[in-house]
C-alpha cells in the first residue's frame, strides 16, 4: 500500500513537471517573434526612415538636444537598451532568487515589453523619439524576461532532462518566429492588395509581434510555479544596479569553473551573434543579393533552426552536451570557411550557407543554456542567469568590432567574415579545458550520467 502511494506520488509529480515544462516552452514561443520580426527584419530600416523624416538639412536628429545622425539612431537605441538591461538584470535576478517569486517579475517584464512593442503601431511620420523610447523599453524588458525564463530551467527539469527541455524551448521559439514572419511578409509584400501603405503594413507587423507576445505569455504565467529558496533568506538585502552586478561577480569567483565556462560561452557566442547580425551585410555588399533574397534566407534559418535544435538535443543524449557543443563550434568554423568562397550573385549558394547556419544555430545555443544550468548553485538561478544573459546580449561587441576593423584594413567583406573563425577556435579551446563534471559538483549539483 505504501509503495503504491509512493508510485502514485511520483507519477503525479512527473505529470506536474511535464505540464510546467510545456508551459515554459511557450514563453519562447511568445517572445521570439519580437527578435525575429521586430529586431531582425522590420524595425531597423523603418525606424531609420522615420528618423530621416525628422532630420534637419544636415541629416541629424536631436534627441534631448544631442546631434545624432539619423542613420545611427537605431544602433544607438539598441546600445542604450543594453545598458538599461545590464543595470536592471542583476537587481531583478537577485530579487527573484531571494523572494522566490519569479512569476510576478516575469509577468511585469513580459507585459512591459509586449505593450511597448504593440505601441510601435503609432510610429508614423517623424516620431523617431517615440520609436527610440519604445525600442529601449521593449529590448530591455525582453532581456530581463528571458533571464527570468532561463532561470526556471534547473527548477523544472532534472539533470537528465535538461538538454532535451532546453532544445525544445529553442525549437518552439524558432517555429513561432518563422510562422509569424511568413504572415508578416505576406502582409508587407502584398500591402497594396490589402489597401495598405507600406508604412501601415510595417506598423501592423510590429504591433502584431507585441500582441502575440502578450497573448501567449499567459500560458507560462499560468503553468509555472514559484519556489521559495531558503538558501537566500539570510543573505544581505538586494542592492542597486552595478553594485548588485559586482556582488554577483564576487560570488561567481567562488565557482571558478562556472566562470571558465561563461568565458568560453562569451567568446563563441560573440562569434554566433556577429554572424547573425552581419550575414545580411555580407550578402548584400559582397554577394550582391537583393532584399527579398536576404529576408527569405532569414526565414530559412528560422525553419531549419527548429530541426537543428531538436537534432542536437538528441545528439547530446548519446554524446553529452559538452561534446555536442564542441562539435557545433567546429561546424560553425567550417560554415564560415565555406562562406568565404561563396560566388557573388548566386542566391542558391547563400541559401546553402543559411541552411548550415540554421542547423547549428538553435542547437549550440540551447545546449549552452542547459549546460550552464548545471553549473549554477542552487537558489541563485536568476542571479547567475542574469550574468549569462548579459554575456548573450550585453557583451557581444568584440565580434562586430573585429568584423569592422578587418573590413576597414582590407576593404574585403570576405576577409571580415573569415576573421570570425577566431571566436569559434578560441571558444572551442576554452570550453574543451573546462572539466564540466567537476564544475557541476563544485556548484553543489548532482552530476548527470552523461554531460
Amino acid at each position: 500500500m505504501g509503495t503504491d502511494t509512493v508510485r502514485a506520488g511520483a507519477a503525479d509529480e512527473a505529470a506536474e513537471r511535464r505540464r510546467e515544462q510545456r508551459g515554459w516552452y511557450f514563453y519562447d514561443w511568445a517572445c521570439s517573434v519580437y527578435s525575429t520580426s521586430v529586431l531582425t527584419v522590420f524595425l531597423g530600416p523603418y525606424l531609420t526612415s522615420v528618423a530621416k523624416n525628422a532630420a534637419d538639412g544636415d541629416g541629424y536628429v536631436h534627441p534631448l538636444g544631442i546631434p545624432v545622425r539619423a542613420g545611427s539612431f537605431f544602433a544607438y537605441s539598441v546600445s542604450l537598451s543594453v545598458v538599461v538591461a545590464v543595470l536592471v538584470m542583476p537587481l531583478v535576478g537577485a530579487a527573484a532568487d531571494r523572494g522566490g517569486r519569479k512569476k510576478p517579475l516575469l509577468a511585469a517584464a513580459a507585459y512591459t515589453g509586449a505593450a511597448a512593442t504593440t505601441a510601435m503601431f503609432f510610429l508614423g511620420g517623424d516620431r523617431y523619439l517615440l520609436g527610440g523610447v519604445l525600442l529601449v523599453v521593449a529590448n530591455a524588458a525582453q532581456s530581463v524576461g528571458t533571464m527570468l525564463y532561463n532561470s526556471y530551467l534547473p527548477q523544472i527539469a532534472p539533470p537528465e532532462e535538461r538538454d532535451a527541455v532546453s532544445s525544445k524551448g529553442w525549437a518552439f521559439g524558432y517555429a513561432a518566429g518563422a510562422l509569424v514572419l511568413v504572415g508578416n511578409l505576406v502582409l508587407y509584400m502584398g500591402h497594396d492588395s490589402f489597401g495598405l501603405s507600406e508604412s501601415a503594413a510595417v506598423r501592423i507587423c510590429l504591433a502584431s509581434a507585441g500582441l502575440w507576445w502578450g497573448a501567449f505569455a499567459l500560458i507560462p504565467l499560468r503553468r509555472l510555479r514559484d519556489r521559495r529558496s531558503s538558501a537566500r533568506e539570510a543573505e544581505e538585502p538586494t542592492v542597486p544596479g552595478f553594485r548588485q552586478l559586482a556582488a554577483t561577480v564576487r560570488d561567481m569567483r567562488r565557482h571558478p569553473l562556472t566562470l571558465a565556462f561563461l568565458l568560453a560561452y562569451l567568446i563563441y557566442n560573440d562569434g554566433i551573434q556577429t554572424v547573425i547580425s552581419q550575414a545580411s551585410v555580407y550578402g548584400s555588399e559582397e554577394l550582391d543579393l537583393g532584399q527579398s533574397t536576404l529576408i527569405a534566407a532569414v526565414l530559412l534559418v528560422q525553419v531549419l533552426a527548429v530541426a537543428g535544435a531538436l537534432a542536437l538535443g538528441r545528439l547530446a543524449r548519446t554524446h553529452g552536451a559538452k561534446r555536442t557543443i564542441l562539435g557545433s563550434l567546429i561546424a560553425w568554423a567550417v560554415i564560415l570557411g565555406a562562406g568565404y568562397f561563396l560566388p557573388a550573385g548566386a542566391p542558391v549558394w547563400f541559401f546553402v550557407l543559411a541552411s548550415g547556419i540554421g542547423l547549428v544555430l538553435g542547437g549550440s545555443q540551447a545546449l549552452s543554456r542547459s549546460l550552464f544550468s548545471h553549473l549554477v548553485p542552487p537558489g541563485k538561478e536568476a542571479e547567475y542567469f542574469s550574468a549569462y544573459e548579459m554575456s548573450d546580449r550585453g557583451m557581444s561587441w568584440l565580434g562586430p568590432l573585429l568584423f569592422g576593423i578587418t573590413y576597414q584594413l582590407t576593404g574585403s567583406y570576405r576577409d571580415a567574415i573569415i576573421s570570425l573563425v577566431a571566436f569559434f577556435v578560441i571558444g572551442f579551446a576554452l570550453l574543451a579545458r573546462v572539466p564540466v563534471r567537476r564544475a557541476i559538483g563544485d556548484a553543489g549539483n548532482p552530476v548527470p550520467e552523461r554531460i
